[in-house]
């Protein structure tokens, strides 16, 4: 039975809630999530700093992976590949992510990050899907 996702519950994603990411979309394949900016978010020269948009590419491929995912499975970061369009210093960042591909073991996603209609980001991942150990 797949795992559900849920969205925006409190205590579930400690590091989504710390830099105020916000899931509007999980289902079975796709995800989408929002960030709001503000300064604590910025890098020195006053836009957002890049970790904070790889961070939502990687969160939101968990994301749109996790319904793909048995109730004893669990999936991990391998790789993520980011590029960077445009510097944004303001507004809302709205990341879609879709699986491209997925195997038993492996799976690839990519996630697109826009900003006010435009592209700012893309990036492209690999997961290992693996089955979690007992306690």
């Amino acid at each position: 039975m797949p795992k559900k996702f849920p969205l925006n519950a409190e205590g579930f994603h400690p590091f989504a809630e710390l830099i105020g990411l916000k899931f509007t979309k999980s289902k079975k394949g796709y995800s989408e999530c929002v960030l709001e900016i503000n300064e604590k978010l910025l890098n020195p020269h006053k836009v957002v700093h890049g970790g904070v948009v790889y961070s939502m590419a990687d969160t939101g491929m968990g994301a749109a992976l996790y319904p793909h995912l048995d109730k004893d499975e669990i999936c991990a970061t391998v790789e993520i590949k980011i590029a960077y369009f445009a510097a944004i210093a303001s507004g809302i960042l709205v990341c879609k992510t879709k699986v491209i591909h997925k195997g038993k073991r492996i799976a690839v996603l990519e996630s697109e990050i826009e900003s006010n209609g435009r592209l700012t980001a893309k990036a492209i991942g690999t997961y290992s899907i693996f089955k979690a150990k007992g306690d």
